[in-house]
């Protein structure tokens, strides 16, 4: 092994010592064997402790273009040689972590043996030392001491960015470029699946506090969620999501303590900007996510309002069991909210809702006054996950719910995105807009309140207003499909057409793509093609005699055959106690030419106070009962006559 004349301190980390003069590893004084290449990997993931070390980097570094050699074989034989020689692991790193598809990084704590505790009054002493040899006089070695100290007073206000210095002093490093980025979900590295729950929980806390400052577009955890364990490279994933950076991390949990570490990257050349460890105790970590976000945008330059500061800080002390139960609560409400139209899903979807309530009521049993659990349960009682919508019974205990939370907590912007959703089913329409306005003004990167406020919009016929909201939500979660929803409205079915066979292509919105597909060929008249997609949707989510029922009967009586057949299968299902949308029956008695029975289930839609009826005004579905003065008299009775 050959070794280094010059060069820095030994490092210690554990209990080994790194020392690069003489080539050696030493545990406790004692050398440790080990191989050139794995030695040369060591010091410089020591050299970057804290960071990733790309695999690119790793590469032009350890293995020159000139080397023919297989890479990853290399790579991965002088890794597990070094953590053999340290007696580490890769399910549960003490010193090297792996970074799946990036690189890897050292996440022990590194010290340099001749490093002094306090290096800025080693520095201040040995100026000094020097003006006393250099026999300065007593005027000349005040008047050095006198410019350290400014310089020192400088340095600080440096350091702390005060009154903005910095930034106007210094040019701006490449990362103030950095306008939008996306927290992507931290990875469970407690070894335990059931703490998936609390890697979740860190992720949605990080993503809400970013998300409170305005200069900066943040992504929303709906969008972010669906690169939980992609193979998709970070470029990749930036490009998808529309944002220059990520946010990327991991979560270990052992007992009462919490281990974090995150990282900023530049999406586009995959360029580490910062990165961080943080132990913490678990009660810690809601205040912690505050602090990373803090520091990532002070390392961004981007600016954060006083209001918002306040808001990112969680000065209020929280109650551990509290916290705990509220992420379980939302772990299980979000598992109902993804298991989407599938045939069967409603009776898998039931208990994960109440096990959801059950956990928020815990949380607030724990803590009265903890305001997210009461967000959580007027959320689950209130707003539907999907359809069946949760009983019109348990709205007035929702709204209390939320209000509640407002009370504790005036600045939660998703209370009121949830009351407004609330009052729009209600179609108490000021009262919606009113709630939607609130919670963008909290928050403007709240991508659900961009949504919901398009709906309204669009309900009021305001399509041009709509259609602004509609980009900006789609800027927020390019996963939203609302943008289509205005082309659709406008109809401008081409338009709508294209984007759903790009939802399609991309694999977004499994069975619905193929079911909104459907709908933009029948208003276009194409119905071969309309019935092609809703044969596939019906497929996906499982009602193969439904799918059956529209080849058969495109093939005897063409597409209204094929209505028909559809139509018969799902009354079929609804006297079996199936749930049929009663929006959908109404569509398909529509365009088959029987209003009568379109009118029936409107009328059980207006009763349901179902999505339906809240954009009479503006949907193409409805249009062919439009002339019917049956249908100016559901106007009226909705509350948007002009």
């Amino acid at each position: 092994m050959q070794t280094h004349p010059s060069g820095p301190q030994p490092l210690r980390f554990g209990a080994f010592e790194l020392d690069l003069r003489a080539g050696e590893l030493r545990r406790e004084g004692v050398k440790v064997k080990l191989q050139e290449q794995p030695f040369q990997l060591l010091a410089m993931l020591l050299e970057h402790h804290g960071q990733v070390v790309t695999r690119e980097e790793l590469r032009s570094r350890l293995w020159p273009s000139d080397t023919f050699v297989d890479f990853d074989l290399g790579l991965n034989k002088a890794i597990n040689k070094l953590r053999e020689a340290l007696g580490d692991s890769a399910d549960n790193p003490r010193f090297v972590e792996t970074l799946p598809r990036r690189g890897y990084r050292f996440i022990g704590s590194v010290n340099e043996t001749s490093r002094s505790p306090n290096p800025q009054s080693n520095e201040f002493s040995a100026v000094e030392k020097a003006a006393e040899t250099s026999q300065l006089s007593g005027k000349w070695r005040r008047s050095l001491l006198s410019l350290i100290s400014v310089s020192a007073l400088l340095a600080a206000l440096f350091a702390f960015n005060a009154a903005g210095i910095r930034d106007r002093v210094l040019p701006q490093r490449g990362a103030s470029k950095i306008q939008s980025l996306a927290v992507l979900p931290l990875t469970n590295l407690s070894g335990d699946p059931a703490q998936e729950y609390f890697a979740d929980g860190m992720t949605d806390a990080l993503t809400t506090d970013l998300s409170q400052i305005s200069a900066l577009k943040v992504i929303s955890r709906t969008s972010a969620m669906r690169y939980k364990k992609t193979d998709k490279s970070l470029p990749q994933i930036g490009r998808e999501l529309g944002v220059d950076a990520v946010v990327e991390g991991t979560v270990q949990r052992s007992g009462d303590r919490v281990r974090i570490t995150a990282q900023l990257i530049q999406a586009d050349k995959d360029k580490h900007i910062w990165a961080r460890s943080y132990d913490r105790r678990v009660e810690d970590v809601l205040a912690l996510q505050g602090d990373i976000a803090g520091t990532i945008a002070q390392e961004i330059s981007v600016e954060v309002k006083p209001q918002e500061r306040l808001r990112v800080a969680h000065p209020r002390p929280i109650n551990l069991e509290a916290v705990e139960a509220f992420l379980q609560g939302r772990y299980h409400y979000q598992n109902a909210l993804d298991m989407g139209a599938h045939r069967g899903a409603e009776k898998a979807r039931e208990p994960e809702l109440k096990l959801a309530i059950s956990f928020f009521q815990r949380a607030v049993a724990a803590d009265p006054n903890y305001a997210p659990a009461y967000v959580g349960i007027g959320e689950a009682w209130g707003v539907p996950a999907t359809f069946p919508y949760p009983s019109r019974s348990q709205e007035q205990p929702a709204k209390e719910a939320l209000r509640k939370a407002l009370a504790i907590d005036p600045t939660l912007a998703q209370a009121h995105v949830d009351l407004g959703r609330i009052e729009f089913r209600e179609w108490n329409w000021k009262a919606a807009e009113q709630e939607f306005k609130s919670a963008i003004e909290l928050n403007p990167n709240l991508a659900s309140a961009r949504i919901y406020y398009t709906h309204y919009l669009d309900a009021m016929g305001r399509l041009d207003e709509g259609m602004e909201q509609a980009e900006r939500a789609k800027a927020l979660e390019p996963g939203s499909d609302q943008v289509a929803w205005q082309f659709y409205c406008r109809h401008q079915f081409d338009r709508f057409i294209e984007m759903k066979r790009g939802d399609i292509a991309r694999h977004a919105f499994g069975g619905m793509a193929h079911f909104d597909l459907g709908h933009g060929y029948e208003r276009a008249h194409m119905y071969k093609e309309a019935v092609e997609e809703w044969e596939e949707a019906m497929t996906i989510w499982g009602y193969d005699n439904l799918a059956e029922n529209l080849r058969r009967g495109y093939g005897i009586g063409g597409f209204r055959g094929a209505v028909r057949g559809w139509v018969a299968g799902l009354e079929k299902l609804s006297k079996q106690g199936e749930t049929v949308h009663p929006d959908l029956m109404a569509y398909l008695y529509s365009i088959s030419g029987e209003k009568d029975r379109a009118f029936a289930w409107l009328e059980k839609s207006m009763e349901m106070h179902s999505s339906g009826p809240s954009f009479f005004k503006i949907d193409p579905d409805v249009d062919d009962l439009r002339s019917d003065p049956r249908f100016a008299d559901l106007i009226r009775r909705v509350g948007l006559s002009p």
